[in-house]
C-alpha cells in the first residue's frame, strides 16, 4: 500500500445531493466501548490532521486523523486516548473540528473521503462526542472547510467541493449559500467576520469570494492576489475585522480593507510558501502563526515580519494556542503527530503518549531477548522506519539511524541477533549491538561463455556488480540461504547478505512474498505463484487461479502446503502448487491480508483488513472458527508472551488484553503482508 497523502486535483462533476434521502445513522461509539477492545501500543506518533479545544475547558483536545479516528486529551496535550471512530470506513479525513463555544456538548466534524475525493460526511454529537450522527443535508459532500460564528453560535458555514453550505439554527438544517452559476466551488477555507455573522470568506482552488449579506450576492475577492492561487486558509482578525490574512500556494497575503484588496506579505521564503493554516493568537491579535510545508513561521507584529520558529522539516497541518496561556501551542503535524511547545513555540517536543497512528508493515520477537520486539513502519519518513520495544511494547525507541527515512516492508533476524530490513530502496543489516544499519545490495551474478577459448579449456566466467535499489518486500532467512523478493526479481545469499546472486524468475520480476520450507520454495508476484522443489534450482508455475491480482502474502508449512492471502480471498495448495483450493467455509471470501502457521498449536490463523477478527483453523484450512475480535483492521498476527500481538494499517502494534482468550505461548510464524 502506498502514501495516504492528499494532493487534490480538480474534480471533474460536482457531488450529487441525497440529502433528502438520508436518514440519521449512528456511525460511532463511544469511548467507553473502545475500552473493551485490543490496547494501541505503539510506536507512537503519526499524521495529525486537526486540533480543537473545549471553549469552557482547554485541557479537553480534541485530535482529528485521516482515517476517520478521533483522539482526546484531558491534560492538555500531554496524553491522548482513541476516542471515536467515524464513519464505516478508514477513508474519512478529519479536516476540521468546530465545538460550540455556548454549549461545548454539541460537537462538528467535517470530512472528506480519501478513496473518493467527490464524497465526504458532517458528523454532529450532541453528547460532547460520546455518540454521534450524520447530518442528513450534508451527507455525500466532500467537505473541506468549516467555521462557527463567534458572536452567533447557531450561525454555521462549511465549505464543501459543491459550494458553501450555511445553518442558521445551530447546524441542524444547511442550505447552499453560493450561486451555481458563479465559480464558488471547490472550496479549500472559509472565514465568519467575528462581529457580522452575515459576512463570509470564501477560499477556492482558484482565488478567494466573500459575501456581505448571508450569500445573497458574492464578489471576487482577488485584487492584489496572483492569479492562479489556491486559498488554503482565511482568518479575520477578532479585534479589527478589516483585517484579513489569506495563505496560497503563492504565499500569504494581507487586506487591511476587508478584503477590498490585499499584499503579499514578505518575510517568508518562496520554498515554503504552502502555507496549510493560519492561526491568531486569541490573547494578542499581533501574534499569527503559519503553518506550512517547510515548518511553523510565526510573526508578532501583524506580519510586517516573520520567523521560523520550528524544524523546516516539519509538516504543520493545524495550530492551536492555548486561549488562557499562549505559551502553550500545540502543532499537528505530518508523521510527527502532536509537537508541544510551552514557551511561545521557541522550543517543540513530540506530544505523542497514547498517539498511535502508524502503518505496521512488519512485528518480530528478539529471539534472544524475550522482551524485545521490533516493528517495521512505512509513510513517516525520517520519523519512521523501525522501532525498538525493550519491555514486551510498553515504550518504544526509534532504530533507524542509516536507512535516511526509507520505508520498512519487512524485517527478518538471523541466527546470530543480526536484524535485515527489507525498505523501499534496497537490503539494510543492523549488526546486533550496532547503534547504524548498513547497507547490503551488492549483487554479483557469474555467467560461464557459451564456447570455451580454446578446445579442451576450461569455459571462462564473467562477472557482473551491480547494486540493488529495487523494493524489497520480503525477506526469508533459512539456515543456509537468505533470500528476498524485489521489485526487481528474486535473489539469494549464501554468505548473510554480503553479496547477492538473481534476478527475473521465468520472465517475472516484481515479486511481492518468498518463502521456503526445507527445499520448497514458494515465490509471488501479485497474481502468479512460482515453486521450486530444489531450493530454487528450476522453477514451475503453479496455475493460481487467473482472477487472483492481488496476493498480499504466502505461507508454506512444514508439510509441504502452499497459503496464499490475497485481495481475492484466501487459497490453498496441498501439494506443492500442482492444485489449489478457494478457503472459505467460515472465512471471509475476499481482502485476507495474512495466513500464518502456529507450529505448536497445529493451527492456522488468518486475518483481513476488513474486520478485526482473528480466524484459526484446526484441519488445514477446510473450516474455520472465529477468534478473538481486536476491533481493529488487521495486517497480519503474532503470538508473543501468550498473547496476541497484531500489526494494523493505522494504529500501530496492538495487543491482546490481560483477560482476553490467550493461547499457548509459542511463536507464530509471522508474514508481512502488503
Amino acid at each position: 500500500m502506498g502514501e495516504k497523502r492528499f494532493m487534490i486535483s480538480e474534480p471533474k462533476h460536482l457531488v450529487s445531493c441525497k440529502s433528502l434521502l438520508f436518514v440519521l445513522l449512528t456511525l460511532c461509539v463511544a469511548s467507553a466501548a473502545w475500552a473493551q477492545q485490543w490496547t494501541a501500543v505503539g510506536p507512537d506518533g503519526g499524521d495529525v490532521r486537526s486540533l480543537a479545544y473545549d471553549p469552557q475547558n482547554a485541557d479537553h483536545i480534541f485530535l482529528g486523523t485521516s482515517t476517520g479516528t478521533l483522539f482526546s486529551s484531558t491534560d492538555g496535550g500531554h496524553s491522548w486516548s482513541r476516542f471515536a471512530h467515524l464513519g464505516s470506513g478508514e477513508d474519512y479525513v478529519i479536516d476540521h473540528l468546530v465545538i460550540d463555544p455556548q454549549s461545548p456538548s454539541k460537537m462538528f466534524a467535517a470530512a472528506w473521503s480519501v478513496e473518493n475525493q467527490q464524497s465526504g460526511d458532517m458528523f454532529f454529537s450532541h453528547d460532547s462526542g460520546k455518540n454521534w450522527e450524520t447530518i442528513p443535508a450534508m451527507h455525500g459532500k466532500s467537505i473541506r472547510a468549516m467555521a462557527i460564528s463567534s458572536s452567533d453560535s447557531k450561525v454555521m458555514v462549511a465549505g464543501a467541493l459543491d459550494g458553501v453550505f450555511r445553518s442558521t439554527d445551530g447546524g441542524k438544517d444547511w442550505q447552499r449559500i453560493s450561486s451555481s452559476n458563479q465559480e464558488i466551488h471547490n472550496i479549500e477555507s472559509i472565514a465568519l467576520d467575528p462581529k457580522d455573522a452575515n459576512v463570509v470568506y470564501a477560499g477556492t482552488w482558484h482565488l478567494a469570494w466573500k459575501t456581505a449579506d448571508g450569500g445573497a450576492t458574492w464578489r471576487h475577492i482577488n485584487k492584489g492576489m496572483i492569479e492562479d492561487s489556491d486559498v488554503f486558509s482565511i482568518i479575520v482578525d477578532s479585534a479589527n475585522p478589516s483585517v484579513v490574512f489569506a495563505s496560497a500556494c503563492s504565499g500569504i497575503y494581507k487586506s487591511q480593507t476587508a478584503g477590498d484588496s490585499f499584499q503579499k506579505i514578505q518575510g517568508i521564503p518562496f520554498s515554503a510558501r504552502r502555507t496549510r493554516v493560519l492561526k491568531q493568537d486569541p490573547s494578542n491579535p499581533a501574534i499569527v502563526y503559519a503553518g506550512t510545508t517547510e515548518g511553523l513561521w510565526k510573526t508578532m507584529d501583524e506580519g510586517k515580519t516573520w520567523k521560523r520558529v520550528s524544524n523546516p522539516d516539519v509538516v504543520v497541518n493545524d495550530v492551536m494556542v492555548d486561549p488562557r496561556n499562549s505559551q502553550r501551542v500545540l502543532l499537528a503535524t505530518d508523521r510527527a503527530g502532536v509537537l508541544a511547545s510551552d514557551d511561545g513555540a521557541q522550543s517543540f517536543l513530540a506530544s505523542n503518549h497514547g498517539y498511535t497512528h502508524r502503518y505496521v508493515t512488519a512485528v518480530i520477537a528478539d529471539k534472544n531477548d524475550a522482551s524485545a520486539i521490533y516493528v517495521g513502519v512505512v509513510n513517516d519518513r525520517e520519523q519512521g522506519g523501525v522501532f525498538v520495544s525493550h519491555d514486551a511494547s510498553q515504550h518504544w525507541i526509534q532504530k533507524s539511524k542509516g536507512l535516511d527515512g526509507r520505508d520498512v516492508f519487512t524485517l527478518q533476524q538471523a541466527s546470530n541477533g543480526d536484524l535485515v530490513a527489507g525498505t523501499n530502496r534496497g537490503m539494510f543489516i543492523l549488526a546486533r549491538n550496532a547503534s547504524d544499519w548498513s547497507p547490503i545490495n551488492n549483487i554479483i551474478n557469474r555467467t560461464a561463455a557459451s564456447h570455451p577459448a580454446k578446445k579442451g579449456s576450461k569455459a571462462v566466467k564473467t562477472e557482473a556488480r551491480s547494486i540493488l535499489t529495487a523494493r524489497v518486500n520480503e525477506i526469508e532467512i533459512t539456515p543456509d540461504t537468505w533470500m528476498a523478493a524485489t521489485s526487481a526479481g528474486f535473489y539469494t545469499s549464501s554468505n548473510q547478505g554480503k553479496s547477492w546472486t538473481g534476478g527475473p524468475v521465468m520472465g517475472k520480476q516484481d515479486f511481492v512474498a518468498v518463502q521456503a520450507n526445507d527445499g520448497l520454495i514458494a515465490l509471488a508476484t501479485r497474481s502468479d505463484v512460482l515453486v521450486s522443489k530444489d531450493r530454487g534450482a528450476t522453477w514451475k508455475d503453479s496455475s493460481l487461479s487467473s482472477y487472483v491480482t492481488g496476493i498480499r502474502g504466502i505461507n508454506v508449512t512444514a508439510d509441504g502446503e502452499i497459503l496464499i492471502a490475497s485481495r481475492e480471498g484466501a487459497f490453498r495448495s496441498p501439494n506443492a502448487g500442482a492444485g489449489w483450493e478457494h478457503m472459505q467455509n467460515g472465512l471471509p471470501d475476499k481482502n485476507i491480508s495474512s495466513i500464518s502457521y502456529d507450529d505448536s498449536g497445529k493451527r492456522l490463523l488468518a486475518t483481513s483488513t476488513e474486520t478485526g477478527v482473528v480466524f484459526e483453523s484446526e484441519d488445514a484450512g477446510h473450516t474455520w472458527t472465529r477468534g478473538p475480535d481486536s476491533g481493529y483492521p488487521l495486517r497480519h498476527i503474532s503470538l508473543v508472551h501468550g498473547r496476541f500481538l497484531a500489526a494494523t494499517p493505522f494504529d500501530g502494534v496492538i495487543i491482546q488484553p490481560d483477560s482476553g482468550n490467550r493461547s499457548a505461548s509459542v511463536k507464530v510464524t509471522t508474514r508481512r503482508t502488503n
